[in-house]
């Protein structure tokens, strides 16, 4: 699962105050660039200056000329030189990050962090991910945008077999776990990744559901069932969805819905193409934060608007 957050043990961040524009370009450009699990960004307004910024995090110490070298080719040589690093303390990121984790609205769904565990309403299904334990918390654009794309679906039919390639934290997992009260299959490529989603189940009363395991999109012996899944996620980056779209066609039920995020909006068209070529067609294509979540289903409808 793609999330626009810190990576595991961040060493050191680079900071940049610039236009909503160039932050948008350059932290679409250092995702684009570098492993999520390793390397991530995020651009954001401050609440308090309302000027943008961007913070990229580190799990090694980065090559800074390189770094403003690729700030220089997304925002010209005047912003390449107000760049900043900084080196982290770990006791400061955790801190940081259980501090600053509010909760996340997407529907019947509210991800969260456990100071704020008694503030679920009863009507919301609570989904608990602890920032220290985890590389996403469900705030980035494209788990929230799957997690209200899912939470429609809910309303039109009841998925029973359900799929999770790349599952990073599980946090879309275990929603369906919690939603639907049915066991849902889930890997991902990182063993440390398969290890929190695991842990995070079991936390969110949905272990008995979800065990996960690792593997490379759905070469393993309990993910790979042929024409199975009725409800397939991948929220991963644009080229491996592209790569991945044999195998996720090889597991996807006649009926099957696949909800696809990790794109840039500017990415859909070309993803789109390669599904099609398995027999998808976009039904639904919904944005948040410059990212796109898409819908598909095998033979289905025409596209729609997107919803904003």
């Amino acid at each position: 699962m793609l999330e626009g957050l810190h990576p595991r043990n961040p060493t050191h961040v680079l900071r940049l105050v610039t236009t909503e524009a160039l932050a948008r370009r350059v932290a679409d450009l250092v995702v684009e660039t570098f492993d999520p699990t390793e390397t991530a960004a995020a651009a954001f307004e401050n609440e308090a200056t309302l000027a943008w910024e961007v913070e990229v995090y580190f799990s090694e110490e980065p090559d800074t000329e390189a770094m403003r070298d690729l700030v220089r080719i997304a925002a010209g040589e005047e912003i390449a030189a107000a760049v900043t690093f900084e080196t982290l303390a770990e006791k400061d990121w955790v801190k940081a990050s259980l501090d600053g984790l509010t909760m996340v609205r997407a529907g019947r769904f509210l991800v969260h962090g456990s100071h704020d565990r008694d503030r679920v309403p009863p009507e919301a299904i609570g989904i608990e991910i602890e920032a220290a334990l985890a590389f996403g918390t469900g705030h980035h654009g494209t788990t929230r945008g799957c997690l209200l794309t899912f939470d429609a679906l809910l309303k039109r039919r009841t998925p029973r077999h359900v799929l999770d390639v790349g599952t990073g934290t599980g946090v879309l997992a275990i929603a369906a776990a919690r939603a639907l009260q049915r066991p849902v299959a889930a890997g991902d490529i990182d063993p440390v990744a398969v290890e929190a989603a695991a842990a995070n189940a079991r936390f969110n009363k949905a272990g008995a559901y979800l065990k996960p395991v690792t593997a490379k999109g759905t070469e393993h012996p309990a993910l790979r069932r042929p024409r199975f899944y009725d409800l397939i996620f991948a929220n991963i980056l644009a080229r491996p969805l592209m790569r991945l779209a044999p195998q996720i066609a090889a597991v996807a039920s006649r009926d099957a819905d696949l909800i696809l995020s990790g794109l840039l909006i500017r990415d859909v068209p070309i993803v789109l193409s390669a599904y099609a070529a398995q027999g998808f067609r976009l039904a639904e294509e919904r944005h948040l934060e410059g990212w796109a979540t898409i819908r598909l289903r095998r033979g289905g409808a025409a596209a729609r608007p997107a919803l904003r």
